[in-house]
């Protein structure tokens, strides 16, 4: 007998035992999938009212500080943002990493806070406020 000569049936006969998916056959028709949820009312300016331009729901995430720091450093100055509250790292790096690129800056999170290389405050403020937190510069 060669390889590709016979050929097992799938459809759930004798030769396979039991069909788990008998049972289905008579229930009718099953639903197509999950409902489409109700569209969201909009403004009178023609914008959504629960969504931001990039299509997030604004909503606010809280007080965040932002700080210059030079020390231990050698010099260099960082920007640290601190005081996140109800954010998971992964989001942290992926807000570090879209702060790093709209600075042109290195960064990293290191300790709970994000840090971006350079006196950036004021780009990070703009892109914090566009996530939903509200910036505050502290410190000097």
């Amino acid at each position: 007998m060669s390889k590709h000569g016979s050929k097992v049936s799938t459809d759930g006969g004798d030769e396979l035992g039991h069909n788990p998916f008998a049972a289905l056959g008579g229930l009718g028709d099953l639903p197509a999938g999950p409902a489409e949820s109700a569209p969201v009312a909009s403004k009178p300016g023609g914008g959504n009212a629960s969504s931001s331009k990039r299509g997030q729901a604004n909503k606010n995430r809280g007080r965040v500080e932002i700080r210059r720091l030079t020390g231990g450093r050698g010099g260099k100055t960082v920007t640290a943002v601190s005081g996140f509250v109800g954010i998971g790292e992964a989001e942290k790096s992926q807000l570090a990493k879209k702060m790093q690129k709209s600075c042109g800056a290195g960064g990293t999170v290191k300790d709970g806070q994000i840090e971006i290389q350079g006196d950036k405050r004021d780009v990070v403020a703009k892109l914090l406020t566009e996530a939903g937190f509200r910036p505050v510069m502290a410190g000097g």
